[in-house]
This record gives structure tokens, sequence and C-alpha cells, in this order.
């Protein structure tokens, strides 16, 4: 989450987020026109684009020196490409193509995949843990979870009842989330087992489109977003990955004994025991509209990314204590002349009691972007592991040069 790449009618942008009061424009192209796909490897100089004038062809690109590395085309149009530092993901209808991203040699095709119209899919960033995830089924659901070192299948996961309309991976690819067409439900499952481990409720009072679910780099918090004003950020609570022996309290006792019953109950009783209220909550000014969040460290602080399809981008701070209502602290103009807009806080919403300051005055608590789990700039490995000879292959992209990532400065 320290970039934005945006498709435009003319080409693409790429941003910088390592400033909440200043965006940097990284780049710009206007050589390929209706770009409706471009996603960048992390900090690298590779960039995947796809326009609306070649649907079925994807480009890759090394965005510094101004070359195309290659380019690949399809049976039909490409829905979706997702990328870490050892897989490219192209997402069709009825297929999925995986390459090797250094040699971007195609491994395999799985055919016939359930109808997927959407293109949804997920991608571990976590090369150690490539996993990718697609729907299973197009009627109801489930989730294909595929393994994309090995290349096999990992294992189905009964998620939803109703068809699939969200998923996202934690930074390290141990945790999938899911959302249903419904939207009022969604769960996190442990990778590659598939057993549940939290259920959050939405909202009961109408179904909605999510179109934004995103973990924060540490797992503590999941944020979904859909065509509705309301953004919500629930907390993981209980983090037994992390913390396998809970203190001998009275709530910490209580809590093994609803786990444990969980194993017996009906799946609606135990469900009803997981489900927790927003912990945050952000109101949009605009609803109806397309909308991608992240959950970032930026200046050393937790902020919410909200960008809109009509080219905005806000900044929220994030409360990690005490939640609440996010405050709004910048409004970015992505289509612009590359001038950012002035805060319009005043104008959106009234001052809520979480200030600024108060947040501020907490920044001791939040981990910064370098010491998170499973973070790093050389693709989300974790630090201190070794990376597979053969992904540094010599071929014809060549990813590692010119001092591509160095030490996150913050």
């Amino acid at each position: 989450c320290s970039s934005l790449a945006i498709g435009t009618t003319t080409g693409y942008r790429l941003f910088s987020l390592s400033s909440v009061e200043q965006l940097d424009q990284v780049h710009e192209s206007n050589e390929i026109p209706d770009v409706y796909i471009v996603e960048r490897l992390f900090s690298s100089s590779l960039v995947v684009v796809v326009s609306h004038a070649k649907p079925q062809q994807m480009n890759v690109y090394h965005f510094k020196k101004g070359t195309e590395i290659c380019n690949y085309s399809y049976s039909s149009n490409i829905l979706s490409i997702r990328l870490n530092r050892q897989r490219l993901v192209v997402c069709l209808e009825e297929s999925i193509y995986i390459h090797n991203i250094k040699d971007m040699k195609l491994l395999k095709t799985i055919l016939d995949t359930p109808p997927n119209t959407t293109g949804l899919c997920a991608l571990s960033i976590n090369h150690a843990n490539s996993y990718l995830a697609y729907p299973g089924s197009a009627s109801s659901g489930e989730i294909a979870l595929y393994d994309g070192n090995t290349l096999k299948t990992a294992c189905t996961i009964p998620a939803h009842d109703g068809p699939l309309a969200a998923l996202a991976f934690n930074s390290t690819g141990s945790k999938l989330a899911s959302a249903s067409e419904k939207g009022t439900v969604i769960r996190v499952f442990s990778i590659p087992g598939g057993q549940k481990l939290y259920e959050f409720r939405r909202g009961m009072k109408r179904y909605v489109n999510i179109s934004s679910l995103v973990f924060s780099m540490d797992s503590q918090f999941l944020c979904a977003s859909s065509n509705t004003e309301t953004v919500h950020i629930f907390k993981l609570e209980h983090l037994t990955d992390s913390r396998p022996e809970e203190p001998p309290t009275w709530s910490g006792y209580m809590g093994k004994m609803f786990q444990a019953a969980t194993n017996y109950l009906p799946a609606q009783v135990s469900g009803m025991m997981s489900q927790d209220r927003a912990f945050a909550t952000v109101r949009l000014n605009v609803s109806g509209q397309r909308n991608i969040c992240a959950l970032s460290t930026i200046q050393k602080l937790p902020r919410l990314l909200v960008t809109t399809s009509d080219g905005h981008l806000y900044i929220y701070n994030l409360d990690p204590q005490d939640g609440g209502e996010c405050v709004l602290i910048k409004n970015h103009s992505l289509l612009g002349s590359g001038k950012m807009e002035e805060n319009k806080e005043n104008d959106l919403q009234p001052p809520v009691p979480q200030s600024y300051a108060a947040t501020v005055a907490r920044q001791s608590t939040v981990p910064s972007t370098s010491t998170m789990p499973g973070y790093s700039e050389d693709g989300g490995a974790l630090r201190g592991e070794v990376i597979p000879e053969h992904e540094f292959a010599t071929g014809p992209v060549c990813l590692d040069d010119e001092n591509e990532f160095p030490p996150v400065s913050i």
C-alpha cells in the first residue's frame, strides 16, 4: 500500500503514497488509451497494462526505461491481473493463466473455471505463500484455493451460501477474507486449511455490493467498502496465531468455552457467537460509486485510504485503540493537472471527538511499516527469509536493477 496506480481514458498514472499532504506522481503514460487494468509490482518498474482498445492483450512494461518487456494475447477479454514477486496471474471469464514473473513463461492454465464475469480472484502478495483464490462455483459462495508455487489445488472452502463478491489475502498469505453478493457477512479463514476464524456482520438492513476488502499490513484490521456511503473497519481480536496462550482471565476463559462450544453447535448458532460490530467506520460524501480502500501506515500513523471511481483519493486517520468515526484529513484529485485539492473536511463532515492530536499522541503504539510482520519491499517475504535462487534466474525481466527496492523511508 505504498503506491497507487490508476487507468484513465488517456493512459495511466502512478503515484507514491509516502505523504498525506502531497501526492507525488511517479510516472504518467499516454501511449495506450483507455487503460482499464494497471498493476504495478510493489515499488518496482514493472507495470502490467490492459486497454479497452485490445482487451485480450496484456502488455508488460519497464516504465523507468520506457520499454515493453513483452505482451501476451488470450482467447477472451482480460478481467483482472494479480502479481507478486514470483507469479503473474491473468483471469478471464472461464479460465486462469499463471505465469512465472521472472521470465513470463506460462506455467499453468486452469481451464473451465466457473463463469466469473467480474474476474474475481486474489493472490497472496507474499511469494513464499503464493496462494490464489477464485470462485469455485457460480451459484454458491465456494472458494477454490490454489497453490501458485506447487501449481496444485490446495482445498475448497464453503464460505457463503450465495455467490462471492470479494476476496482478499492478508500480507503473509495466512488468512483469506471473503464476502458474498449479499454483502451482509464477511468471513475470515485460515490458509491453507480453510478453517473459519472470524465472522463479521456488516449490516442486515440492506444488501450491498462490496467492492473492496483489504487487511492492514499487520493483519489486525479488515476493511470493507461497498456501493453505500459507509466504510467498515473490523478488528481481528484474539490473534491465536501470535498469542497462543490467553491470559488467565474470566473473559479469556469464557472465550475459550465459546470457541469449544462452536464445534458442537449448529452453524447458525455458532456463527452468531463470532459476529462483531465494526471497530471503526467512515462516512463518505459519495455513494453508488465503485471504490477501493487500503489500510496503510503513512508518516508513522495508521491511515485509511479510499479511492473513488470519479478520481479522488480520500485519506482518513484511524485511531488504532478506540476506533470510532475516522477523521478525514486530506482529499486529493487524481485526474487534475497534478495539483491537489484543498482539504474539504469542514464541508464534508462535522468534527468528531477522536481528534488528530489524540491519534498522534498514541503513535508509539503504531507499528511502523518496516517492522510489520510479513512486510518488506522485496515482495512481501518475511525479513531474513532466503529467497529461492531460481527466482532471480537471468531472464528478460530484470527487476532487481537500478536500486529498485531501497529501504522504506518513513
